[in-house]
């Protein structure tokens, strides 16, 4: 009607009231989300809250830690190793386990260090003949002596060692006495890098120089003078072979004794001449 009272104002006739909006509107203000994979990742990197974690089970924490420390232990024992085979080579042994054992009973360690060419000749035959007749083709390993102390044993009879020359110094000069396949899988280990570092006459050399002959006699020089009253260098070939007689077992047989002065001193004799006949020593001692 004509009459009616519009209190609304004509200028906000039609559109709707302040403060308010219409649902198209509502709808249009609201964020999109997108879909797909690159939806996700933007999800995914835009996300807030705490972060994903992780929490390790307990046994593979300490299966890492062993294994890191295993790891870090074995590096340094093969650096290490590699730097006292090298130094030794250069310089020469220090006191051995073996001498710190014999001085820990009360016993006196004789030792006097000497060149291999202060040492007669007949003593490195006498080693080489009555220890290891292939030291100068082996490398390290005389395998023919293992195998046939393996076959021996299969066969009933007593199981012997088979060790060469480079082996016995490398337990004299990096390992004690005794027995086990620990330590005998650390003398190999010590062997190869002997042989792989050292010439043979300084094998030879270190070995008899730290070799024992009993009663805290070590070294050629030594039990040259204690036994003979003479220096390693003048020794015959007698008294060589008597040294290289006792040496499986100083501290059982006397170089004095029936054993060492009686029918295995003339086997010792015998294959000395061997040895320089056919050129065993060569590799010491030169044509």
């Amino acid at each position: 009607m004509l009459d009616h009272n519009d209190t609304r104002d004509p200028d906000s006739a039609g559109a709707p009231r302040q403060g308010t909006f219409s649902e198209a509107e509502s709808s249009d203000a609201a964020p999109r989300s997108s879909g797909g994979m690159l939806g996700r990742w933007r999800a995914g990197v835009t996300a807030k809250g705490d972060p994903y974690s992780y929490e390790k089970p307990l046994w593979r924490v300490i299966v890492v830690r062993i294994l890191k420390w295993t790891s870090i232990a074995v590096a340094g024992f093969l650096l290490l190793s590699l730097l006292a085979v090298f130094a030794i080579g250069w310089t020469g042994p220090p006191p051995t386990f073996n001498m710190a054992g014999v001085a820990m009973k009360g016993v006196e360690v004789r030792s006097t260090w000497v060149d291999l060419k202060n040492i007669s000749p007949h003593l490195v035959r006498a080693v080489i003949a009555a220890e290891d007749q292939n030291f100068c083709s082996h490398d390290g390993f005389d395998m023919k002596q293992i195998q046939k102390a393996m076959q021996d044993a299969e066969n009933g009879g007593d199981l012997r060692g088979a060790s060469t020359i480079s082996q016995q110094t490398a337990k004299n000069v990096f390992l004690w006495n005794g027995g086990g396949w620990m330590r005998k899988g650390v003398e190999a280990y010590f062997t190869v890098l002997a042989e792989w570092m050292w010439s043979k006459p300084r094998i030879m050399e270190i070995y008899l120089n730290v070799a024992e002959w009993g009663d805290g006699i070590f070294g050629a020089e030594a039990a040259a003078q204690e036994r003979f009253g003479i220096s390693a260098k003048d020794l015959t070939p007698r008294q060589a072979a008597a040294l290289a007689a006792v040496l499986p077992s100083p501290n059982r047989w006397k170089i004095n004794g029936d054993y060492a002065t009686g029918r295995r001193n003339t086997r010792i004799q015998a294959l000395m001449g061997m040895v320089r006949r056919d050129g065993l020593d060569k590799c010491v001692i030169g044509p």
